[in-house]
């Protein structure tokens, strides 16, 4: 029996107005593995940093981590074999009806990023292990975004033998490579800023701006 793990995680904001640090853009992102080898070499580089004495904060976490950690675990993870496949949401593009709450918005990307975007990718293994990083840190909310990504697996998904899991993204260090490969694809979208993009780029099957072909903004 073959399993696939993924481990996924988002980046942007549920903010749809052009407001103070509102992102531009929502973006469901994914990483594929055939082995989560890649996890325990990150344990290790993060020992050995700790070791060095770098600035640290609770596991891996690219937005806030200092550019020589950046720059280490991206040299790290680029080392290893892995996938990655993002949905890109330009928000004021989302129609009101997609986005009357924060999970109903939420759901209609990963359904779509399952659709397309993770069915190539998972077609040829037997299992699946579907991690995510949470989203909300109260259970009643967080509980709407996990009801919400089992029924799109269950929805886009033909086998049966899958299972999710939500985690804080410290408690896996496979989650911290989805989080450097998110916050990566974001840069180079909010920002044109492609110097980490540009070290993961090669290992992207699938990045799909979900409304490019829309003209009309929302707000």
């Amino acid at each position: 029996m073959s399993r696939l793990y993924v481990f996924a995680d988002e980046a942007g904001c549920f903010g749809f107005h052009r407001k103070g640090n509102a992102s531009k853009y929502f973006i469901v992102c994914t990483v594929a593995l055939q082995s989560c080898e890649i996890g325990h070499a990150l344990t290790d580089l993060r020992r050995d940093m700790l070791w060095r004495k770098l600035p640290l904060g609770d596991g891996f976490h690219a937005a806030p981590d200092k550019q020589q950690v950046r720059d280490e675990v991206f040299d790290l993870i680029c080392k290893h074999e892995f996938s990655v496949q993002a949905t890109i949401m330009e928000k004021s593009k989302a129609q009101p009806q997609v986005r009357t709450t924060k999970d109903r918005f939420y759901k209609y990307g990963w359904y779509y990023h399952f659709l397309h975007g993770m069915k190539p990718v998972i077609k040829p293994y037997d299992e699946l292990l579907v991690t995510a990083a949470s989203v909300e840190h109260s259970k009643k909310k967080q509980g709407a975004f996990t009801s919400s990504v089992n029924d799109v697996v269950n929805q886009t998904i033909s086998r049966s033998d899958w299972h999710t899991s939500f985690h804080p993204a410290a408690t896996d260090p496979c989650l911290q490579v989805a989080d450097y490969c998110t916050w990566a694809i974001q840069r180079k979208w909010e920002q044109s800023d492609t110097r980490s993009y540009d070290l993961i780029k090669d290992r992207i099957s699938y990045e799909y701006d979900l409304w490019r072909h829309g003209t009309q903004h929302h707000y």
